[in-house]
């Protein structure tokens, strides 16, 4: 009897590591890797906000994931990036970027092997990822961008992070 093989469905992802996790994102929605250069900094900007980059002449807001899902802010090493990725701002392809503490690999997944989101014992929100894609005897959290980068997310996470930080430093005097 032969044996029959059907087609595998998988997707790639690019692989990075932020706060010593590993995290991927589709390919497709990756445009660009680019090492940290000059990022402009904000007055009003909140915290996940680390500012803008002039990326061949477009203006790009770069966001820290660390900072977003509660984390020490990424140091800018030597293999720190950003990645660039198109995500869907109320209907409009917008270009943001990510700051990552490394990329690590390109990763193709099966999908028989990702599996739904745990309900608990990840460091960020459940809400935030589009499933665990299963590697040889580890996970990789696969992110939904849209989800993380959308506005109305950044919105509040930014701002509850801006009021913490308000509340945390003390009052000047009235003199």
């Amino acid at each position: 009897m032969e044996e029959i093989n059907e087609p595998v469905d998988q997707t790639v992802y690019l692989g990075f590591y932020m706060a010593g996790e590993e995290y991927a994102i589709p390919i497709p929605r990756v445009k660009e890797v680019v090492e940290c250069g000059h990022i402009t900094r904000l007055p009003t900007m909140p915290p996940c906000m680390r500012g803008l980059m002039n990326l061949r002449g477009i203006v790009v807001p770069v966001v820290d994931l660390a900072v977003k899902f509660s984390l020490a802010e990424t140091a800018l090493t030597r293999w720190a990036c950003i990645v660039l990725v198109e995500v869907d701002l109320e209907g409009e392809p917008t270009m943001m970027g990510i700051i990552v503490d490394a990329v690590s690999q390109v990763i193709e997944i099966a999908d028989r092997e990702i599996e739904p989101p745990p309900a608990f014992g990840t460091r960020i929100r459940v809400d935030y990822l589009l499933g665990m894609g299963k590697l040889d005897n580890r996970f990789v959290l696969i992110l939904d961008v849209d989800r993380v980068l959308s506005i109305d997310e950044l919105l509040t996470v930014c701002s509850l992070q801006t009021e913490e930080a308000s509340l945390s430093t003390p009052a000047m005097p009235a003199y």
